[in-house]
């Protein structure tokens, strides 16, 4: 069938296409102040925000890169976003809101969201626009491919097929899984635990099917967020990079009290319990 319309005098005229995806266009000073109110309201909800010393992320390659990670909490774009500010400085940072969400707060498409709708037509325009922004070697493209939230200890992964169709579609392309856990040590606030596995490079070369591909990229997510799990049962500080340090103690007026009684005694006030 030709991508033709008709008109009432017989002539024909081209049928609309939708207009090509481009990248938001970041507002460097408006995201340099959500970033600053972000990690202050970070700081005043978790003991700390800590990332395993030996899983930094990998930056070896001058490919687009695709960071993707386990949904767990409302708060994971926040922690997104601090962590393309501090070890993702020389990249434009994009992810996917719900479109109804954009319509309402656009002030969000000028920190690097794109809006994205339910449905085979909005799964397309997600693909068309996250492959117009992997054009660009300096993107960074964030990515909860479980789509809903989900317990960090669901298995196995079941990831929708967006990611996969990028890798399949795109190249070359850096993947980076990352984990993300929220737990509770010894303070009164959660921490947020934090670990990046190796990237996998889709480079253009033949690739498996689009479920082979999903699988690959499920499986190892899974395998580092076992290892953040075991890191967080062992507990040991000398594992661990403070990417974030956030509020100690247990209330105002019960620190006070010990703040007095430290002043008494000439001992030093510490507000944490422990020394992780």
């Amino acid at each position: 069938m030709n991508a033709t319309n008709s008109t009432h005098d017989g002539a024909t005229t081209a049928a609309p296409l939708r207009a090509a995806a481009s990248r938001p266009k970041i507002s460097p000073g408006l995201l340099r102040l959500f970033g600053k109110y972000s990690d202050f309201y970070l700081r005043g909800h978790f003991h700390s925000v800590r990332m395993l010393a030996n899983a930094a992320p990998s930056s070896d390659n001058d490919f687009p890169v695709v960071i993707y990670l386990n949904h767990s909490s409302w708060w994971d774009p926040m922690i997104c976003l601090l962590l393309a500010r501090q070890l993702f400085k020389q990249r434009k940072t994009y992810g996917p809101i719900a479109a109804e969400a954009l319509q309402r707060y656009r002030f969000f498409e000028r920190l690097g969201f794109f809006g994205v709708r339910k449905g085979a037509r909005g799964a397309a325009d997600f693909v068309r626009q996250a492959e117009a922004i992997l054009s660009s070697s300096d993107s960074a493209l964030w990515l909860t491919p479980q789509g809903k939230f989900a317990d960090d200890r669901a298995r196995p992964l079941q990831f929708q097929s967006g990611l996969g169709h990028l890798a399949r579609r795109s190249g070359p392309l850096s993947f980076l899984p990352l984990a993300v856990e929220y737990t509770f040590w010894e303070e009164r606030l959660p921490e947020v635990l934090l670990s990046f596995g190796e990237p996998l490079v889709f480079d253009g070369t033949p690739r498996p099917s689009l479920l082979e591909t999903t699988h690959l990229l499920e499986s190892a997510l899974a395998s580092v967020q076992e290892q953040l799990c075991a890191a967080s049962q062992r507990r040991r500080p000398d594992e661990w990079r403070v990417v974030l340090h956030g509020k100690a103690g247990t209330s105002c007026v019960y620190d006070f009290w010990r703040r007095i009684r430290a002043r008494r005694r000439g001992e030093p006030f510490h507000a944490a319990h422990s020394d992780l």
